[in-house]
């Protein structure tokens, strides 16, 4: 059988090709402390959890509009002018089959094959097999610790050419757990539109971010950039991965376009999840999602001090996303052979860098903090132990 060289250019994932030799050693009858995958372990909100039960009551549950639930887009519009005082109109929202689903609308609607788009490196390597898979010119853009491994306007201004369509950020990052700062968000979107190119900001972890000096919260790219196309998720801050659902916000001339898309692609989003979902946004259940954040909190900490004590150095300390990048090129090992010795020696899972671009990748290895705490100190004690067996 024919395999298209779309499908043959696509390496493997390799936080999940670690999760599948992380279970083979647990089926052996291993405990593997899984710190490889960015899954929240509390799971959704209570009163979500209900609202699904009560939907599972036998009553239809027919296709939606491929633009989502209208409630629902309401909702998730009412979430931006109360979580980051921005105004959204509900007809700019999307409902999507996840995240990745919106990714996919996104491309589709934008991408042209030979368009140069640049995004960082490192960076999440699903969104950038989107835009390779639609046919674009993915330019990895090198980033360092200098600038907490994100894309800054220099960095933007020196790989920008004339073919340069796009602009993709990820803010805050997988895999460093790092946020581009607001004014330096804005002054690269800025450079972007003046030279006619879309920008695609990744906002997934945006709500599990620390609050500013002043205690604000995180600013969504909308304040500053209001065409810019915007991607969320339940997954992360609702603890809704295994739902699959997520949204976008985009220019309203965007919207017939994304439908179209929507409806060819996938039809609808999941009609059960977003009725429960609409119940994700109750004083209840927002105030379960801030206090899993300040959990979060304590946890990176605990990780943080762990892998201190175990001579593991974190060149950028996160502020959002539930991430650490570790630098182990002290221990002699390169990230591939130190995760899978860290997986079959001290049984825990974690990422090599070489899921996430090329800069960093040989030096670096992501760990999770989404996990519990239990498993954390674990974890990290574990790690401990095995870097004193490299020295």
């Amino acid at each position: 059988m024919h395999v298209s060289r779309r499908a043959q250019s696509i390496q493997p994932f390799l936080a999940m090709e670690f999760g599948k030799h992380a279970a083979a050693l647990e089926a052996a009858g291993h405990r593997v402390i899984k710190l490889n995958l960015g899954e929240p372990d509390f799971g959704a909100p209570p009163a979500v959890l209900a609202a699904l039960r009560n939907v599972a009551d036998g009553t239809p549950l027919p296709y939606t509009g491929a633009l989502g639930l209208p409630a629902l887009r309401e909702a998730i519009a009412g979430f931006y002018q109360t979580a980051h005082g921005v105004t959204v109109a509900p007809e700019r929202i999307v409902v999507t089959a996840g995240a990745s689903a919106a990714l996919l609308l996104a491309t589709a609607a934008l991408v042209d094959p030979g368009d140069e788009v640049l995004v960082g490196d490192p960076s999440y390597p699903c969104n950038r097999q989107f835009l390779s898979g639609f046919g674009a010119d993915v330019r990895l853009v090198p980033t360092d610790a200098s600038t907490r491994f994100q894309l800054d306007l220099a960095a933007v201004q020196r790989h920008w050419s004339a073919r340069t369509r796009g602009l993709m950020v990820a803010t805050p990052s997988n895999p460093t757990g790092t946020s581009v700062p607001p004014a330096e968000l804005a002054a690269m979107c800025q450079w972007a539109r003046q030279h006619g190119a879309w920008r695609l900001v990744d906002e997934i972890y945006l709500n599990l971010s620390d609050a500013d000096a002043e205690g604000r919260p995180a600013q969504t790219v909308l304040a500053a950039d209001p065409d810019a196309i915007v991607i969320n998720s339940f997954s992360k801050y609702f603890g809704m991965t295994g739902w699959r659902l997520g949204w976008a916000v985009v220019p309203t001339e965007l919207v017939p376009v994304m439908e179209r898309l929507a409806q060819n692609y996938y039809i609808c989003a999941s009609t059960p999840a977003q009725l429960a979902a609409l119940a994700c946004f109750t004083p209840e259940s927002l105030a379960v999602c801030e206090a899993r954040r300040a959990e979060f909190a304590a946890r990176r900490t605990l990780v943080l001090e762990g892998l201190a004590t175990a001579g593991l150095r974190v060149p950028v300390q996160p502020d959002g996303a539930f991430y650490v990048y570790i630098d182990v090129s002290e221990t002699g090992l390169d990230a591939m052979q130190f995760c899978e010795r860290a997986l079959h020696e001290a049984h825990v899972a974690l990422t090599p860098g070489h899921d996430f671009g090329h800069c960093s990748a040989a030096s670096h290895v992501r760990l999770s903090y989404a996990a519990s705490r239990a498993d954390l100190e674990e974890g990290v004690q574990r790690l401990a132990r095995f870097v004193a067996t490299l020295r």
